[in-house]
C-alpha cells in the first residue's frame, strides 16, 4: 500500500553546529547551466566563496534549514559582508543570501516555502532588504521573483535580484 499523505515540512535555524553541512550547502548552491556539473569542492576555499558560509553564526547571520519528514532537505542563509565583497554586495546593511537544496528535494516545490521561511526570520530579525544574485539560465530566477525578489541589474553575467521585506506578503 502506497503512503499519499503530503511531507511533514517545518524549518529550523541554521546553527553553528550546522557548519559542515552549510559548506556543502554552498557547494551545491554554486549553480552553472547545464550540462555543467558541480564545480570542484576546492572552489569552497576562495576567499570570494568561503565568506558566505565561514564561521557560521556571527552576528547578523540569519538561516533556516528545511526539514522533509524529518530529514534536512537543505538551507536558506544570509550574510552581511563589509568593503564590497561578494558578487551581490549592495551595501553593509544588506545581507547576500544563498539556497540550495538536496537533489532529491530538488523541483518538488520546497525551495519556495525554505525561502520564504528564511525571509521571514530575516524580517524578524530586523533586516530591511537580502541581495543575491543568480545566473540567467537560472529557472530558480522564477521562485526569487515569487518571493519579492525584483531584477536590478547585471552583475559579472549573474542577475543581481534584490527583495525588500517590508514588501513581502
Amino acid at each position: 500500500m502506497s503512503d499519499d499523505r503530503p511531507p511533514q515540512i517545518d524549518l529550523r535555524p541554521l546553527v553553528a553546529a550546522d557548519q559542515p553541512r552549510l559548506w556543502h550547502w554552498l557547494h551545491l548552491a554554486l549553480w552553472d547551466p547545464p550540462p555543467a556539473a558541480l564545480r570542484p569542492v576546492e572552489v569552497l576555499q576562495l576567499p570570494a566563496v568561503r565568506l558566505y558560509a565561514e564561521d557560521w553564526g556571527r552576528p547578523g547571520d540569519v538561516g533556516v534549514v528545511l526539514r522533509v519528514d524529518g530529514a534536512d532537505a537543505g538551507a536558506c542563509w544570509m550574510r552581511q559582508v563589509a568593503d564590497g565583497q561578494g558578487l551581490a554586495w549592495v551595501d553593509e546593511g544588506t545581507p547576500q543570501l544563498g539556497i540550495a537544496l538536496e537533489p532529491a528535494f530538488q523541483h518538488r516545490g520546497f525551495g519556495e516555502a525554505l525561502m520564504r521561511g528564511a525571509l521571514a526570520a530575516a524580517r524578524a530579525a530586523g533586516v530591511a532588504q537580502v541581495a543575491l544574485t543568480v545566473h540567467p539560465e537560472n529557472p530558480a530566477r522564477r521562485l526569487y521573483t515569487r518571493c519579492g525578489f525584483v531584477d536590478v541589474g547585471e552583475r559579472r553575467g549573474y542577475r543581481l535580484m534584490l527583495a525588500r521585506l517590508g514588501e513581502q506578503r
